[in-house]
């Protein structure tokens, strides 16, 4: 009942999609700070270096740049992280992208940049990585694959983000089909659904919009990077062994605001 043996991640590889920024690097440093071999993987290839330089600073982390939003990218992933590992214990889907218009003025690219790269990638990447998980998988010690959906897909908002949000109603119901699916494998699927969080994707709502947002939910303020460490290692670890197809928000209670 020990916390360092609960809530460990030490010695466990992980591969964090998005990583080089906003939500995926919170999560990254976390798990590189408590003992993970952690991969970080985005499209920025500049961007992803830098932060696995800076990061290497606390313990192990290796920059793996790939463009998920297309199926080639998602196999040059799965084939450098093949070339480096022969396991994988903890996958964290969180690559995402978001587009906003009216309704009237909503473009297809809008919709299929958006689902190829918040849903398909998800469902894909963890097919291609099917391998790596069940290496690390055991009866008592399930292999981790984390989703990162989003609030926005449990609750309707004033927003008009279309594709973003039926995307991520897609990861969170997603999780649960994988779930199904893959705990006879001894992988355990779970996703986490956060509120607002300061991102480059969050920076691009206009000052009333995110003063609107903060202000609807209950605990009145954005997340802070040690909400996203904690549900994260929580779902990693011993912990949350009895957790699976759970959609967890860490939003401030704003989905009860809905």
């Amino acid at each position: 009942m020990k916390i360092e043996e609960l809530f460990s991640v030490r010695g466990k590889v992980v591969l964090v999609t998005g990583g080089s920024r906003g939500l995926g690097e919170m999560m990254a440093r976390a798990y590189v700070e408590n003992g993970a071999k952690v991969y970080i993987s985005a499209r920025n290839a500049d961007a992803c270096e830098h932060l696995a330089k800076e990061l290497s600073q606390h313990g192990e982390c290796i920059a793996l740049p790939a463009d998920l939003s297309t199926m080639d990218g998602v196999e040059t992933l799965a084939k450098a992280l093949e070339g480096r590992e022969k396991k994988l214990d903890i996958l964290v889907n969180n690559a995402g992208a978001s587009w906003g218009a009216t309704f009237a003025e909503f473009p297809e690219k809008g919709w299929d940049k958006v689902m190829d790269l918040n849903v398909k990638s998800v469902f894909f990447l963890t097919q291609r990585l099917l391998s790596l998980l069940e290496a690390s998988a055991k009866p008592d010690s399930y292999a981790r694959v984390i989703n990162i959906g989003s609030i926005e897909g449990i609750r309707t908002t004033h927003l008009e983000a279309y594709s973003y949000a039926a995307s991520k109603a897609g990861v969170n119901h997603l999780t649960r089909l994988m779930a199904k699916f893959l705990a006879p494998k001894f992988i355990a699927v779970n996703a986490i659904a956060p509120g607002y969080f300061p991102s480059k994707m969050t920076a691009g709502l206009d000052e009333e919009d995110a003063k609107e947002t903060v202000d609807a939910s209950p605990m009145k303020r954005q997340g802070r990077p040690t909400d996203m460490a904690g549900i994260a290692l929580y779902l990693s670890s011993k912990a949350s062994d009895f957790v699976c197809g759970a959609v967890i928000p860490v939003d401030g209670g704003l989905a009860t605001t809905a």
